[in-house]
């Protein structure tokens, strides 16, 4: 986003008013506001290109009250409650910058009532997903690995995705973790890899053997792709970019791309009926619970999903409907499964 000096409010793009917004967060806030707000803001343009508007290019007069409930919706699928809070905050704060400055007058009542609407999260309910949908699907991206392609960029892109939902799966990583990864960061040997995770936080992730498998078979598919770059193996991205816009350079993916990656790959292998029914925190979910059903530690879960918290991972530490049922006649009936 570009800085602007005296641009006529009528004509002032998204970007622009959001820029002047943030300088003038720079100057009278802390320097850890400031860059959390332009974190949430950056969120907010990549909301706002998914739904068409392009803040480079669409004035601020055409920002609509309805894109902070979108924005509300988005957050919840990839990032924590206090986060989630603290970036609409940032965007709650960007529409009353742009009516004190009478750049566009949006009904700020409604966009308060949008964020309570939208945001809104009663008690501690239990993550639910799929969970037999979700194994249909890696089971499905394991076949991608020898799926026809039309051609090379196609086949790079099948075997990114398998290397990328099973790293989901078996990792516990937050989408913009994962896609945040560079070849470097990984320990081929010991199967880990030392990520910057929430709150800056440093910390060690585990990859399973399939995960491992699937990276490798990947990035030898790259190879000469890499090699070419001129830069460093290390440096690179992890997770790159295999669409025409991208060229013969090797760029990461971004989030948005990671959340598509999923989306596309549920509706190819469950049909149209299943979008939105697995997004990427469902992997998370899904890996937080295999740990405890396996191991009934719940301090161990806590550690490998790096949870700030041990309420949080108590959330996930709910029985399956077979365990129910087992447990309720046992108790009650004093019945078991052989009689």
């Amino acid at each position: 986003m570009e800085t602007i000096k005296e641009t006529a409010p009528s004509t002032m793009s998204i970007a622009q008013a959001a820029t002047a917004y943030l300088d003038m967060v720079h100057i009278t806030r802390s320097k850890r506001t400031y860059l959390s707000y332009k974190n949430g803001l950056m969120r907010f343009a990549e909301l706002l290109e998914e739904r068409n508007l392009d803040p480079e290019k669409t004035p601020i007069t055409a920002l609509p009250e309805l894109a902070v409930g979108w924005f509300a919706e988005w957050l919840s699928d990839a990032y924590s409650t206090a986060t989630a809070h603290l970036y609409l905050t940032a965007v709650k704060n960007l529409y009353e910058y742009i009516v004190a400055e009478d750049l566009a007058q949006p009904n700020l009542v409604r966009v308060q009532q949008l964020i309570r609407q939208r945001s809104r999260r009663t008690g501690m309910r239990l993550p639910q997903f799929p969970v037999d949908d979700l194994e249909t699907v890696l089971e499905e991206c394991g076949q991608l690995k020898t799926s026809p392609s039309k051609d090379a960029r196609e086949h790079l892109r099948n075997l990114r995705d398998r290397a990328f939902l099973l790293t989901l799966a078996d990792t516990g990583l937050r989408v913009h973790e994962a896609v945040a990864l560079r070849r470097g960061d990984l320990d081929w040997q010991e199967y880990q890899a030392v990520i910057i995770g929430k709150g800056d936080k440093q910390a060690l992730v585990r990859f399973s053997q399939r995960s491992i498998e699937a990276l490798k078979d990947y990035l030898r598919a790259r190879a000469a792709r890499d090699g070419n770059t001129g830069r460093p193996l290390p440096s690179l991205p992890l997770f790159a970019r295999h669409d025409i816009g991208a060229g013969k350079v090797t760029k990461p993916i971004h989030t948005n791309t990671g959340r598509d990656i999923v989306r596309r790959r549920v509706v190819e292998f469950l049909g149209e009926h299943a979008a939105g029914t697995i997004t990427p925190h469902s992997f998370r979910h899904y890996f937080v619970t295999r740990v405890l059903q396996s191991t009934g530690n719940l301090k161990l879960a806590q550690r490998l999903a790096r949870h700030t918290s041990i309420a949080v991972t108590q959330r996930y530490a709910h029985l399956s409907d077979n365990e129910l049922d087992q447990g309720y006649w046992q108790a009650i009936e004093g019945r078991t499964d052989e009689e």
